[in-house]
């Protein structure tokens, strides 16, 4: 297995350029200089070769430069390159009607389109304090929501995020987000984890804090992204719709990682037998263009004319790569992260078993986390080596990002196939085996 010097001299040259004129703020996994990509496949400037198994953060859907994209991309730039929100474009019609047909609700859907992720948690936020007439939420421990300033109020996964920000935007309450691996209530009998933390909601929360009335939203990723890739116990969704239902409180589903087809379902909230009334969207929808969405119950979106608007959302050619993107994603990727993500689950609770500092694999689709930590028994977590091995794969020519204090996010294009997964799990476990050694974590008897 190849081992690359990295950075090589090219690279070196950009990233002292770069830290000359681009903000500080910007947090690099390690020198990696991007100079083009196939797929799963990219290079370097130096010529070295990779596989990606981050995908840009769970954005590059189709793979890197997809023909189709890449084509719908030339066509409409030759057209025209932007009209703003305060006119009318076809693709953006377009992708209106696709999202409503792919909303994770039975009702008519209406669209808000964003730029990114984060733009579609503030709509989502403006649009709940507006239809309801509240002003309070409740989201999640771990959480990742974004950095500007409304969703960063409920992004709880790092201090470093909030240091030096405050005040914050006022009015959200943070509960435990159901982590099966690591509980921090006591269960009653016959109830699920999930069931539990909704039962903190109620008794503790709107028990003892907030009352239900003035709450507008309840913010939750399906599956937690930032935070560590967990995914919640079957009971926790249909509870918390419940609970939501009775104090009418709506209900927003973060899907910008989880969502457009990574778990094998458009939405990951669909594996769990529950409609939001919110859906906020971005990453992966348009393979790699800036573009982002809410996607809302037409019942709901009462905000006026006016009242909510940007310059660049619904840029057209951002729609013209999402219709591709979602055309892909429904002809080849959704069955395709179902295949090889199942298949990736078992190989990789096939190395679990092998090494001592595996803690948990957890995933669904092409969603999967690889906990780590310093001996099973314990859980206790082992953040150094997590990204000893990042760095061990990086060096031998695989890409991959950390989440949570001890996670490895397996997040690929949904394009990859299961050659392609083979090759990039033989690196990570070479990795892992490397940096067992350094860390001198062993099986305990």
């Amino acid at each position: 297995m190849q081992i690359y010097d990295l950075p090589g001299p090219k690279a070196k040259a950009i990233i002292e350029r770069d830290s000359a004129v681009i903000s500080p703020s910007y947090a690099r996994a390690y020198p990696f200089v991007m100079d083009h990509g196939k797929g799963t496949d990219v290079w370097d400037v130096d010529g070295n070769h990779f596989l990606d198994f981050a995908a840009g953060i769970a954005v590059t859907a189709t793979g890197h430069s997809h023909p189709k994209v890449v084509q719908a991309i030339k066509e409409q730039s030759e057209k025209f390159l932007h009209i703003s929100a305060d006119f009318y474009h076809e693709n953006w019609v377009d992708l209106g009607e696709r999202l409503d047909q792919i909303a994770p609700f039975k009702e008519d859907a209406v669209s808000f389109m964003t730029n990114s992720g984060t733009e579609s948690v503030e709509a989502a936020i403006k649009l709940a304090r507006y239809h309801t007439g509240a002003s309070q939420f409740i989201g999640f421990l771990g959480a990742f929501h974004g950095r500007t300033l409304g969703s960063l109020s409920f992004t709880a996964s790092k201090p470093l995020y909030h240091e030096g920000f405050y005040p914050l935007m006022n009015g959200v309450v943070h509960v435990p987000y159901p982590d099966p691996y690591r509980p921090v209530f006591n269960q009653r009998p016959g109830e699920d984890y999930g069931e539990t933390v909704v039962r903190y909601i109620e008794d503790q929360v709107l028990g003892k804090l907030l009352p239900a009335e003035d709450v507008a939203g309840l913010l939750v990723e399906s599956i937690q992204g930032e935070g560590g890739y967990i995914i919640p116990p079957p009971g926790f969704y249909p509870a918390l719709r419940d609970l939501c239902d009775r104090h009418d409180i709506l209900l927003i589903a973060d899907e910008v990682q989880s969502g457009m087809g990574r778990t094998g379902k458009w939405w990951a909230i669909e594996h769990f037998g529950i409609e939001p009334d919110i859906v906020c969207v971005g990453k992966g929808v348009a393979s790699g263009i800036p573009l982002g969405a809410i996607i809302a119950r037409k019942s709901i979106v009462t905000w006026p004319l006016g009242s909510h608007g940007n310059t660049f959302g619904g840029n057209p050619i951002a729609c013209a790569a999402a219709l591709a993107t979602l055309d892909l994603i429904r002809d080849e990727y959704l069955q395709n992260a179902q295949d090889v993500g199942a298949y990736a689950l078992d190989a990789l609770n096939e190395i679990a078993a092998r090494h001592p500092s595996v803690g948990q694999v957890r995933g669904i689709g092409l969603m999967i986390g690889v906990e780590f930590v310093k001996n099973k028994q314990s859980k206790e977590p082992a953040h150094d080596l997590m990204e000893r091995i990042v760095q061990r794969a990086f060096e031998r020519g695989l890409l991959s990002l950390g989440c949570g204090k001890n996670t490895i996010r397996i997040s690929p294009p949904l394009s990859i196939t299961k050659s392609e997964m083979d090759t990039g799990l033989e690196i990570l476990e070479e990795s892992i085996t490397l940096s067992e050694k350094e860390f001198q974590i062993t099986h305990v008897a």
